[in-house]
């Protein structure tokens, strides 16, 4: 694997605008790209088999994408935009609670856990991730800005918690709806068991933002010492 810093210098490249020449080449090699790991894993994902994907030659893809990284790195850039997007449209709208907004974003994290994309899509990045430390390092990346959004509204659920306890509350949220991936994603074991999870969640996990005590965190730590 090359080193972190070696392949952080190069970024990906800037997508064509709406009326550029190749935009269209573009969003080909990006939806063949998305296909190839939902529909085929991580170890189809190379430059060669997603250009077989989208009808291209390997240099076509090549000149956009020198590297299959710097695909994933436009994928979950592309990804964040979505659910920036979404974020906008249900839970940064005026007149809404911090209890609804947290409770909003946890439902729609659930809700898109559940569904085939998802379920696959970031199953087969931490796949890649295990083997490439530039992965890796996008998709911590990603779910930094994830936690973050979390965070926003538990410390405005509890303004009390230190920046740290916000951030382990955040990650904890984050960390425990993930793990409902391989037990209750799409076609999973319990996936009929998603929509009574999300209730529980929703409410729990809003409960837990409000309620827990400055400190508290350190005691169970030093008590399970």
């Amino acid at each position: 694997m090359a080193p972190v810093k070696d392949l952080q210098t190069e970024t990906a490249p800037q997508r064509p605008g709406v009326y550029s020449r190749g935009t269209e080449t573009v969003d080909a090699i990006l939806k063949a790209a998305h296909m190839v790991l939902i529909e085929e894993g991580a170890a189809a994902f190379t430059v060669r088999r997603i250009a077989a994907a989208c009808g291209m030659k390997v240099g076509n893809v090549s000149y956009h994408f020198p590297r299959k990284e710097i695909l994933v790195q436009v994928l979950l850039d592309d990804m964040f935009n979505t659910y920036d997007a979404k974020l906008e449209m249900s839970v940064r709208q005026p007149g809404l609670s911090a209890d609804e907004r947290l409770r909003t974003v946890i439902i729609m994290c659930l809700d898109d856990i559940a569904g085939k994309r998802t379920t696959r899509l970031f199953t087969e990045l931490w796949a890649l991730a295990n083997h490439n430390d530039f992965i890796a390092e996008r998709v911590r990346v990603f779910y930094r800005s994830v936690h973050e959004v979390i965070g926003e509204y538990v410390g405005a659920l509890n303004p009390r918690l230190s920046t740290d306890e916000v951030r382990t509350v955040s990650l904890f949220i984050s960390a425990s709806m993930e793990g409902t991936t391989p037990f209750l994603g799409y076609q999973k074991p319990w996936a009929d068991k998603m929509p009574a999870i999300t209730a529980l969640s929703a409410d729990w996990f809003v409960k837990l933002a409000k309620t827990i005590e400055p400190g508290e965190i350190a005691a169970l730590v030093k008590q399970r010492d």
